[in-house]
């Protein structure tokens, strides 16, 4: 077996050991690697029932097979853990250089469990693993713990994942940042490293990586990078996926105010196009990407001169528009802030936005907002609040803990613009208008998520009446979910699938050539198909009930305001449709359950 390793880095945080444990191809084949490990080995480490900041909780974090090789936009990581925002599966995705280092350390995987005495971080070493005292660095920014673990080693090339301020607060949205702004963003991957003491892992991988057929994959490669700059791809390439503002906004899709409208009426000022002539300072690429779609910007003058972060459409989304506000340097000072102190960007915004139109409907004051003006576009309430936040002082402990549970201590039917799902907030597509994307909404595993169902897709490319709820979307958004799930397990990036001419065919090819290990087309579709349905028996082994799989009574009772699609309605007994209809896809119960058949026919008979 090439590519793999085999090996999986078992971390004890409270005793101070490690151990290999030694996996099997066909195990590995079983779930590809990434996503699909990861929740393999969440489940059969984790403590069932645990409280996610408890040490019962186990982190695992997988590399795909194709990380450490020559495959473009092959080399990511996933985490998972039980997340403390929603208490289902939190898994999330970063990528880059820490991913290649893991595998090139000679590992395939990690689990962390446990809780150190002290503020703590990891130093893997190739085959050392070593524990070493953070107390100097708790409470330091993101991007000033990789520098200072980098200097303490002595090697600039040591690779550096770790939490910031946030997640030491134990923010339930804190995510885990690595390379300087790559995020494992979502579901609060940062305030389980926190509760475990944990600041950071460092990671020295200086071992080859072998591949099956290294002249055939060597060749596919070099094809598929030279797709990746045509036209699949030219909008991540000049503006980056800012790009969709316009778009969207045209569509009448682009969430505004806290979801009270689909359009904002000065897009153009928070457009793509504007923040790249006046704002950008550079494209950057993650390890092996030929895109390079990540767009670092930087404000050259006024109060938030010198603010400098990556912008990709999803932050400015839920600190811009979602929050009113069309001041790009405002939004890029608040996105600079989130990933200084380590915080998911679209459940920070999306927070701060149904704050805001509490604070307009009067239901928080100012002696509830610090003496904030909370009104939909101050910009400058939304940058304090951010801190407050990550700090949790003042008015920031509430947000802290999200839409869900903020909205149910104020009450007051704030609840009912609370954008979220299972606890998670939502992304920046208007669901009324695009009814397939908002089954994927409702039924997602983590929650409300544009990454883990690609659901929006059919919609927004004309396959079926995005403004029709019927029956066969429940095939189509299980099948975007499967799509998903291979690519989150093979580790490729989602912005290169549009470069594949057959994606399920080709990518078995890279996987035969890297790991020697034949996978069929068929197999890779059963593969996605077995994850999406182990992510969900953890979520009903943690207490999953069917009305979890629902949306926020915005989105079920008022039509939309404006746009396009003016005057759509997603009523609930439509989205019920929809729902039973994908359980039946699935192969379900009625309540949503996995009969112990269906699991058995996917090869997961041990979980039933």
């Amino acid at each position: 077996m090439d590519a793999y390793t085999g090996r999986v880095l078992h971390v004890d945080l409270g005793r101070r050991k490690s151990q290999v444990e030694v996996l099997e191809p066909a195990f590995l084949q079983k779930y590809l690697g990434g996503v699909g490990l990861a929740t393999r080995l969440l489940i059969d480490n984790g403590e069932p029932g645990c409280d996610p900041l408890g040490e019962e909780n186990a982190v695992a974090i997988a590399v795909g097979a194709l990380a450490g090789t020559m495959v473009p936009c092959g080399g990511k990581h996933a985490m998972a853990a039980k997340s403390p925002l929603t208490g289902f599966i939190g898994d999330s995705l970063s990528g880059s250089y820490w991913s290649n280092a893991l595998r090139r350390a000679g590992y395939d995987a990690m689990v962390i469990k446990g809780k150190a005495a002290n503020p703590t971080y990891v130093f893997v070493d190739n085959e050392y693993t070593l524990f070493r005292d953070a107390e100097a660095l708790w409470g330091q920014e993101s991007f000033a713990t990789e520098e200072a673990i980098r200097a303490e080693i002595g090697d600039s090339r040591v690779r550096v994942s770790c939490i910031g301020v946030a997640g030491e607060k134990l923010v339930p949205y804190a995510c885990v940042s690595n390379d300087r702004g790559r995020q494992a963003g979502r579901t609060g991957m940062g305030a389980v490293w926190g509760s475990k003491n944990l600041k950071a892992i460092a990671v020295r991988g200086t071992q080859p990586v072998s591949v099956a057929e290294l002249e055939e994959l060597n060749k596919l490669s070099l094809d598929l990078g030279e797709r990746a700059q045509g036209l699949a791809t030219a909008k991540y390439r000049v503006t980056g996926t800012v790009g969709n503002v316009l778009t969207l906004n045209r569509l009448g899709l682009l969430p505004t105010r806290n979801f009270q409208n689909s359009v904002l009426e000065s897009a153009e000022q928070v457009s793509g196009e504007y923040l790249q002539s006046h704002f950008k300072e550079k494209a950057v690429a993650c390890s092996g990407c030929p895109i390079a779609c990540e767009q670092v910007v930087r404000v050259r003058e006024g109060s938030y001169e010198g603010a400098r972060v990556s912008v990709d459409y999803e932050t400015l989304y839920a600190l811009g528009p979602c929050c009113g506000i069309d001041s790009l340097p405002g939004i890029i000072k608040a996105a600079e802030l989130c990933d200084r102190y380590g915080l998911d960007t679209i459940s920070t915004g999306v927070t701060i936005a149904w704050a805001m139109e509490c604070y307009e409907k009067g239901i928080l004051t100012e002696s509830d907002t610090d003496g904030l003006e909370l009104n939909f576009g101050n910009h400058e309430a939304s940058v304090a609040l951010i801190e407050r936040i990550a700090l949790r002082e003042g008015i920031g402990d509430l947000l802290a803990q999200g839409t869900k549970r903020a909205s149910e201590k104020v009450g007051q039917g704030s609840e009912k613009f609370a954008m979220q799902s299972k606890g998670l907030e939502l992304p920046g597509y208007e669901p009324r208008g695009l009814k397939t994307y908002a089954l994927g909404l409702a039924v997602g595993t983590r929650g409300a998520c544009h990454n883990r169902s690609l659901a929006y897709e059919p919609d927004m490319k004309g396959q079926v009446d995005r403004l029709k709820a019927e029956k066969g979307r429940g095939q189509i958004a299980a099948e975007s979910e499967d799509l998903a799930a291979t690519l989150d397990s093979m580790m490729f990036c989602k912005f290169i699938r549009g470069c594949f001419e057959d994606y399920h065919e080709e990518a078995t090819e890279f996987y035969r050539l890297a790991t020697g290990l034949d996978l069929s087309a068929e197999g890779l579709k059963e593969a996605g198909e077995r994850i999406c349905n182990l992510k969900k028996h953890f979520n009903v082994r943690e207490g999953w009930e069917k009305k979890d799989d629902w949306l926020p009574a915005r989105i079920l009772e008022e039509p939309l305001p404006d746009g396009s699609g003016q005057g759509t309605t997603l009523v609930a007994e439509e989205l019920r449709l929809m729902i039973d209809d994908y359980y039946e896809a699935r192969g379900w119960t009625e309540d949503g359950l996995i009969p112990a058949e269906q699991l058995a026919k996917l090869g997961l008979e041990d979980l039933s």
